[in-house]
């Protein structure tokens, strides 16, 4: 319904990194036969501070060459070539996502010595939790930068006053602007935030001041009826209480 907005770019960013992330762990894994582990690392390290590669390093080569040719190869197939701008800023919140794996590689080390003495450590490259290269890219969201929708040579900002400020490799680019998500637009499929259920005291995303986008909310009191206190009686049944409770449920107006 909306492209070209933050919000498919984040969408982009995310399956482009999930799918290294996922491709890459299944290297390591084993569980693929056209991968394993990164082998160029092997024999290297510095033997004067006292450690080296070793273990299984995660190969995100080729999980990054892999979601390239899964998710990018259609893109340029739609124009023949990567022209349009619509599909230039495809390819280039893909690879951000890409980026954003590699660029969060970190070093485990294992410490080999006598009483843990960590004479000797053995060390290999890991990816960080998608968890984090998810907030990574969250961020890069929360930053987006709006490009003009007329390609010349290069993508560039709309801003004709930042038209200087490199774009980054890792940022998150988009043509449109967001639809609002706070009312309904059946024509967009749209369902605005209007009867969701919110939590009052959240500042998160949950909560009833964002959610509400301002409108305020309503608050009824729900009823709980269900088993408690069980337990099982010699022989052989199981008795327990009837437990009621009251509680309070927020939806925005």
């Amino acid at each position: 319904c909306c492209a070209g907005t933050k919000e498919t770019a984040f969408i982009s960013a995310v399956t482009a990194a999930g799918l290294v992330h996922s491709v890459t762990r299944s290297c390591s894994a084993g569980n693929v036969t056209e991968c394993s582990c990164d082998v160029t690392l092997r024999h290297g390290g510095s033997a004067s501070e006292g450690w080296h590669w070793g273990g299984c390093s995660d190969d995100i080569h080729y999980g990054m060459a892999f979601s390239r040719k899964f998710l990018d190869v259609p893109f340029k197939n739609m124009t023949g070539k990567s022209g349009s701008g619509l599909v230039a800023m495809n390819l280039h919140n893909n690879e951000a996502g890409r980026q954003a794996v590699a660029k969060l590689m970190s070093v485990d080390c294992r410490c080999h010595g006598v009483s843990g003495s960590c004479a000797v450590k053995t060390c290999w490259k890991t990816m960080s939790s998608f968890e984090k290269i998810g907030r990574f890219l969250k961020d890069k969201y929360e930053n987006s930068i709006q490009i003009s929708d007329k390609l010349r040579k290069k993508l560039r900002r709309k801003e004709k006053s930042q038209r200087k400020i490199p774009i980054g490799k890792e940022d998150l680019l988009y043509v449109n602007k967001s639809p609002n998500y706070c009312v309904e637009d059946q024509k967009l499929g749209i369902p605005g935030t209007q009867g969701r259920e919110c939590n009052r005291t959240s500042q998160g995303p949950e909560g009833c001041n964002l959610l509400c986008c301002g409108r305020g909310y309503n608050t009824h009191v729900v009823r709980h009826v269900e088993r408690c206190e069980c337990k099982f009686v010699w022989c052989c049944y199981v008795r327990c209480r009837r437990c009621e409770t009251m509680t309070d449920v927020h939806t925005c107006k």
